[in-house]
């Protein structure tokens, strides 16, 4: 049984009452400790000149691809609690959205067919574009102060901040660190999370793969390192490096090695074409799957949990959609396979406050899963039947969550639609002024291992997706904002289309 959650706007309304007793409850020497620093909520008043220029460049970003001020000239506003926000891409374009009211706030141009993912420290994103990953400040994050934190909002602002390199991939994040893969040279870039700012060029520790492959990487706070192993034909397996670049554990065990998520106690799973291989801070192990084809391309992890709900694929020529999902429990080394009775594909997965399965399916309806038994708990009809598209890169329904509630695209209608997964309710919705394609999402809270960076401009970030039409599916693991939480990554894979 599910039980009910508090949604987004309780939880605002809860955290706003706790600010007001914290300033209740402050002490005569509280404004000299604000004087300090310490947690001010007010911003440096903005010049005539910044104001002028907002007023021009319009707030929603009217001239699109322009900012409206300089990133420094925004105002700060203190919120009442964590403040979501949406990123969403289309043709031509990216938009920034507020996630409780579902407002759109920024619009920028865009060249290309362009992707988003959290940077993984519950402010920022990354938007992949052409041979770049570009810095995008989502506009909302947290403070500690004290034994609880302050929250922030402010415009959202798409920066000239890049790091380049060729066919950019997965962004992951893991122990306070952020990495960039770049599938065309197999570079691998990381980033400390506490130093996104989109203000400041951001300085990135370059390592990279035995040859250049379609991967993923994650990069330890000891300076270790999981990662894939393959080349342009065949991908086989992952391997972990310790600080100094010794291999310390290697598989070769995963053909077809695609989608990372993260468990607990420092898990790595990645699919593969029979099963899930597993590492565990240690060694690896294998997953094995009944079938000699049942590819998992795509993990979705929930916190805590041993349980990862993935894609299942048994048809190795791709003709036939995907109509069961794998609960791959890593405690037992055992796989479920629960029957929906409707396609899906690699935007459909995603996991609940309490870890149950959610997989949104062309029957229009969001099904519930316990990832314990395999059982159907529930189901919501979102919109009417639709059918995947014949290319990956066109727009198709999506889902992304944040605390209790799951944002679902649904692009024949340009709407956004918001789920209460406590009540099973839409809530809210909003009819777009385009055509939603990808979606990715950031919560607010300052991230572990971001928490360093405080003041106006303390900032976190996710998630990004992965196509591997030839195979039959596009996975893509919906990822948390936070992968130390438990998180996936969502691949892209550039062998398999043309771009």
């Amino acid at each position: 049984m599910i039980s009910k959650h508090l949604t987004l706007p309780s939880v605002f309304m809860i955290s706003a009452l706790a600010l007001v007793s914290c300033a209740d409850d402050a002490s005569p020497g509280a404004a000299d400790e604000a004087a300090d620093g310490e947690a001010t909520a007010t911003a440096p008043a903005e010049s005539p000149d910044a104001a002028d220029a907002r007023d021009e460049a319009g707030a929603a970003g009217d001239d699109a691809g322009e900012a409206a001020v300089d990133p420094s000239e925004r105002e700060t506003q203190e919120a009442g609690g964590p403040s979501p926000r949406l990123a969403v891409t289309y043709e031509g374009g990216v938009s920034v959205l507020d996630g409780a009211t579902l407002e759109v706030l920024s619009e920028d141009e865009t060249e290309g067919f362009v992707r988003v993912s959290p940077a993984g420290d519950g402010r920022h994103f990354f938007l992949t574009e052409g041979e770049s990953f570009r810095l995008i400040d989502g506009g909302t994050w947290g403070e500690p102060h004290g034994e609880h934190d302050h929250f922030y909002t402010t415009d959202p602002y798409v920066s000239d901040i890049t790091v380049d390199g060729p066919a950019p991939g997965h962004v992951v994040s893991h122990d306070g660190l952020g990495t960039l893969f770049f599938d065309g040279n197999g570079e691998i870039h990381s980033y400390e999370l506490s130093e996104l700012d989109v203000e400041t060029e951001l300085q990135t520790e370059v390592t990279e793969t035995e040859e250049a492959h379609h991967g993923v990487a994650a990069v330890f706070s000891d300076g270790g390192r999981f990662e894939t192993l393959g080349n342009e034909d065949e991908r086989n397996g992952a391997r972990v490096l310790d600080a100094d670049g010794e291999e310390v554990a290697r598989s070769e065990e995963c053909p077809g090695v695609h989608g990372e998520a993260s468990g607990p106690a420092g898990m790595i799973a990645v699919g593969c074409e029979d099963g899930v291989l597993v590492f565990d801070g240690t060694e690896f192990t294998k997953v094995q799957a009944e079938e000699d084809y049942a590819r998992i391309g795509n993990l979705a992890p929930a916190q805590d949990s041993p349980v990862f709900l993935g894609d299942y694929n048994t048809d190795s020529e791709g003709e036939e959609p995907m109509t069961q999902v794998s609960l791959v429990d890593t405690a037992s080394g055992e796989i479920t396979i629960v029957d929906l009775d409707a396609a899906y594909n690699f935007r459909s997965l995603a996991r609940g406050p309490e870890g149950e399965a959610l997989v949104l399916a062309e029957d229009g309806q969001l099904h519930v899963i316990d990832p314990e038994t395999g059982e159907h708990t529930d189901h919501l009809e979102i919109m009417e039947e639709w059918t995947e598209p014949e290319e990956w890169q066109e727009p198709r329904p999506a889902i992304r969550v944040v605390d209790d509630i799951a944002y679902i695209t649904e692009p024949d209608a340009q709407t956004l639609h918001m789920v209460d997964l406590g009540s099973m309710e839409i809530i809210n919705s909003a009819e777009l002024d385009f055509t939603p394609n990808e979606i990715a999402a950031v919560d607010g809270r300052t991230a572990e291992g971001a928490a360093e960076h405080e003041g106006d401009h303390a900032e976190e970030g996710h998630d990004d997706e992965d196509h591997d039409r030839a195979e039959g599916d596009e996975d893509h693991a919906a990822a948390d904002d936070d992968h130390d939480r438990a998180e996936a990554d969502d691949d892209h894979d550039h062998e398999d289309h043309d771009h």
